[in-house]
C-alpha cells in the first residue's frame, strides 16, 4: 500500500480534520523541544477519543506503519520526536484533554492523557485537593507523557515519581485493543500490575488514553529557606537533619552550585544577590503543610538554626512573605534558562545512590576536567531523591558548536562513572533517542532480554515509537 493511499484510507476513517497529510500542516510536528532531533512523517493524527485512537493502531499495525505517540513535546531525551522514516504517524492526544472525574471522598483524579498538567493541578487545588506532580514545563507538558515517561520533578522526595501516583490507566495496545485498567481502587491484588509496564515505557507498548491519579490534602501553607553549605557532603548531613526533624513536611530539597547561582545572577532578570557574599553551594528546602503558618515557620527555623549550631550550614535565609518564598524558588528554577543563554550544554539527568552524590561529584569531574581542563560544570538537582542534573558547559570563549564536537566524548566518562557508582543514566527524563545506545549498554542483559520479550508480545509488528528505548 503506498503511502498516499494509506493517508487516504485514514482520512476516510477518521475525517480530515483529524488526520493532517499536508507538508506545512505536518511540519511543527517533526522537530523536538530542544531543537536536536528532527523527524519525517507522512501524517499526523489527533483523535478526540479513545475510540479514534484505537481505529488509528488498528490501521497502523495491519499496514505496518509506524506510530510516534507525541505529548506536549516538553522531552529532553527525543522520546516523542520521528525517525527519518518517512512512513511514520504522529499520534497527538492533544485534543483528548478533559477532566473525566474528581472525587474528594476517595481522594482521585480521572484526566484524559493530553491533558495539560498544570491544568490538572489548577482543577485539583479549585477542588480543595493537591496532585503533587509538579514540573518546570507543567504548563506545556501533558499528563500521558509525564505518564509515560515516568516523569519527576521537585516533590518526589515527598510523593514520589508519577508511577507512585498512578492509580489506574486506560491505553491503546498496538492491534486496537482497549486496556481497560482505568480503576481508581487503593488495593487490587489480583495478579499482575500490567499498568506499571505502560507507565515509564516512553510510548514503546502501547498509547496511554487516560489516566486515574491520586490526590493529596492541599498544602497551602509553606514555608522556604535557602541554606549556603561548604561542599555537597555537608548539604546531604543537613538532609539527614531536616528529614529526621520535619517528617512528611519535607516536600523539596535542592541543591545548585554557586556556578549555578552566579549563572542565574548574570543572565535572569528580577533576580537578587541572597546573601551578602558568595558561597559554593545552596540548598532550597521547602515545608509544606495544611494549616498553621507559624507553627511551619517556627519548625524551619528551629531546625535551621540547630543546623547552624551545628555547622552544617553556612548561612539561611527563611522567606517571610510568599514574594521572598518566589524570589528564592527562583533563583532554583531560572537555572535551566540561564544556561540556555550561556549558550550550547551538555545535559545529564543521572540519578545516584543519595549518600555517594558527593564522591561521585568528586570524581566525575576529575574525569571529565583531564579530558577538559577548563570545563564549566553547573550542578544542580533534586538531592533529596538523589537526581542530579549533571551539565556542563563550553570552555569560557570555545566556539557554540563546542558542545556538538566534544559532546559525546564527555558524556561517555559521566554516564561510566554513574554506572560505576551504581545508579542511573536518567532519572526523570527517560531514555527516548539521545541515550538509547549508553542504556544498552549499561542495563543487565537480562533485564534487556525481558524487556524486548514484553515488547514482542505486546508489538509484535514492532511498530510502536521505532528507534525509542529499544
Amino acid at each position: 500500500m503506498s503511502a498516499s493511499d494509506f493517508t487516504q484510507r485514514l482520512v476516510r476513517a477518521l475525517g480530515p480534520d483529524t488526520v493532517l497529510t499536508a507538508e506545512a500542516d505536518i511540519a511543527p510536528w517533526l522537530p523536538d523541544w530542544r531543537g536536536l532531533y528532527k523527524g519525517q512523517a507522512q501524517a499526523v493524527v489527533r483523535p478526540r477519543t479513545t475510540d479514534e485512537v484505537a481505529i488509528c493502531l488498528a490501521l497502523c499495525q495491519e499496514a505496518g506503519v509506524p506510530v510516534v505517540p507525541r505529548g506536549g513535546n516538553t522531552g529532553l531525551c527525543g522520546g516523542a520526536t520521528p525517525d527519518s522514516g518517512a512512513a511514520n504517524v504522529v499520534l497527538s492526544l492533544d485534543r483528548m484533554n478533559a477532566v473525566r472525574a474528581i472525587d474528594t471522598v476517595a481522594n482521585t483524579m480521572v484526566a484524559e492523557a493530553g491533558a495539560i498538567l498544570g491544568n490538572l493541578r489548577r482543577a485539583a487545588q479549585e477542588a480543595g485537593r493537591l496532585l503533587p506532580l509538579s514540573l518546570a514545563a507543567e504548563d506545556s507538558s501533558q499528563i500521558g507523557g509525564n505518564v509515560a515517561t515516568n516523569a519527576g520533578g521537585v516533590n518526589v522526595v515527598r510523593y514520589g515519581m508519577a508511577r507512585e501516583l498512578v492509580l489506574g490507566l486506560e491505553a491503546v495496545l498496538p492491534n486496537g485493543e482497549v486496556f481497560h485498567g482505568l480503576r481508581t481502587l487503593r488495593k487490587d491484588n489480583t495478579g499482575y500490575d500490567l499498568k506499571q509496564l505502560l507507565i515509564g515505557s516512553e510510548g514503546t507498548l502501547g498509547v496511554i488514553t487516560a489516566v486515574a491519579l491520586r490526590l493529596f490534602p492541599r498544602t497551602d501553607v509553606r514555608s522556604v529557606v535557602l541554606a549556603a553549605v561548604e561542599s555537597p557532603a555537608q548539604a546531604l548531613q543537613l538532609f539527614e537533619l531536616l528529614f529526621e526533624q520535619c517528617g512528611a513536611r519535607l516536600q523539596a530539597f535542592e541543591y545548585f552550585s554557586g556556578d549555578c547561582l552566579d549563572l542565574v545572577l548574570a543572565h535572569a532578570e528580577g533576580v537578587q544577590e541572597p546573601f551578602a557574599q558568595r558561597y559554593p553551594g545552596y540548598v532550597l528546602v521547602e515545608l509544606a503543610d495544611t494549616a498553621d503558618e507559624a507553627a511551619l515557620n517556627t519548625l524551619l527555623e528551629n531546625v535551621i538554626g540547630t543546623a547552624l549550631e551545628r555547622g552544617l550550614c553556612l548561612d539561611a535565609a527563611v522567606s517571610a512573605s510568599l514574594a521572598q518564598l518566589q524570589a528564592l524558588w527562583k533563583l532554583r528554577e531560572e537555572i535551566s534558562e540561564a544556561q540556555r543563554a550561556d549558550g550550547p550544554h551538555l545535559k545529564h539527568d543521572v540519578s545516584l545512590p543519595i549518600e555517594r552524590i558527593p564522591e561521585f561529584m568528586e570524581s566525575a569531574e576529575a574525569r571529565v576536567r583531564a579530558l577538559y581542563p577548563d570545563i564549566r560544570p553547573f550542578i544542580f538537582g533534586h538531592f533529596g531523591d538523589g537526581n542530579l542534573h549533571y551539565n556542563l558547559s563550553r570552555p569560557a570563549g570555545a566556539d557554540r558548536d563546542w558542545a556538538t564536537v566534544h559532546g559525546a566524548a564527555v558524556t561517555d566518562v559521566v554516564l561510566d562513572e554513574v554506572n560505576r557508582y551504581g545508579g542511573s543514566i536518567s532519572a526523570e527524563h527517560g531514555i527516548g533517542q539521545l541515550k538509547r545506545d549508553h542504556f544498552l549498554h549499561s542495563k543487565d542483559p537480562l533485564e534487556l532480554r525481558l524487556m524486548r520479550e514484553i515488547k514482542a508480545v505486546l508489538d509484535p509488528a514492532g511498530i510502536m515509537n521505532p528507534g525509542k528505548l529499544l
